[in-house]
């Protein structure tokens, strides 16, 4: 508990690092949230497709560069007062596409080879990647928020990136196909025991 704690506060104070000189920058040339949330889209789009024909190294830069925008969306709306409830889901529903996108564009790179080890990967992490985030949504619609665990999407991302970058897939997909589900037992455990407590 103590460590989740303090890896949220790790993660809020790294992402207002980046986003604090930026924001107002987006604010003076008059971008939107939503529509930041949605170049951060078109940006995976490209590098899914960019990932897809062995152009690791720029896909892996696209990667880590959409992220960017993944984190600038919120803190704009923030700092402008535009948080609504349907930019929040239209951000955390681009988040799924864009994951999926990159883990995409892996899976087509490999599927002409057949690489069955690394999709194999790619469907196990997906599937993780999905649960992890669908345990915070359930659990924030039963009034709990659930922001636990050690691979959220902002570590999901740099990593996947760092992989692309290196040329080094397959081993940074058994690191995600381990992690994402070490998460989604975290969330789970975190979720019971805000459970246990509140029906006692």
């Amino acid at each position: 508990m103590l460590m989740n704690i303090k890896l949220n506060d790790l993660r809020k104070i790294f992402a207002e690092r980046i986003t604090g000189p930026i924001v107002p920058f987006l604010y003076r040339l008059g971008l939107t949230p939503d529509l930041v949330t949605w170049i951060g889209l078109v940006i995976n789009v490209i590098a899914a497709a960019t990932i897809a024909t062995n152009h690791l190294l720029i896909g892996g830069i696209l990667v880590l560069f959409s992220g960017l925008f993944d984190i600038l969306d919120g803190a704009l709306a923030r700092f402008t007062g535009k948080s609504t409830r349907f930019g929040a889901l239209l951000d955390s529903t681009f988040d799924r596409l864009s994951e999926a996108f990159i883990l995409f564009g892996i899976l087509f790179l490999y599927s002409f080879d057949v690489h069955i080890i690394e999709i194999l990967l790619i469907f196990w992490v997906m599937t993780g990647s999905f649960l992890t985030s669908y345990i915070r949504a359930r659990a924030e619609g039963l009034g709990m928020e659930c922001k636990s665990g050690l691979f959220t999407r902002a570590e999901r991302v740099i990593i996947l990136a760092l992989g692309l970058i290196l040329n080094q897939v397959l081993i940074v997909l058994v690191i995600l196909a381990i992690f994402v589900f070490v998460t989604v037992v975290q969330r789970m455990v975190y979720v019971w025991k805000q459970t246990k407590s509140n029906a006692s």
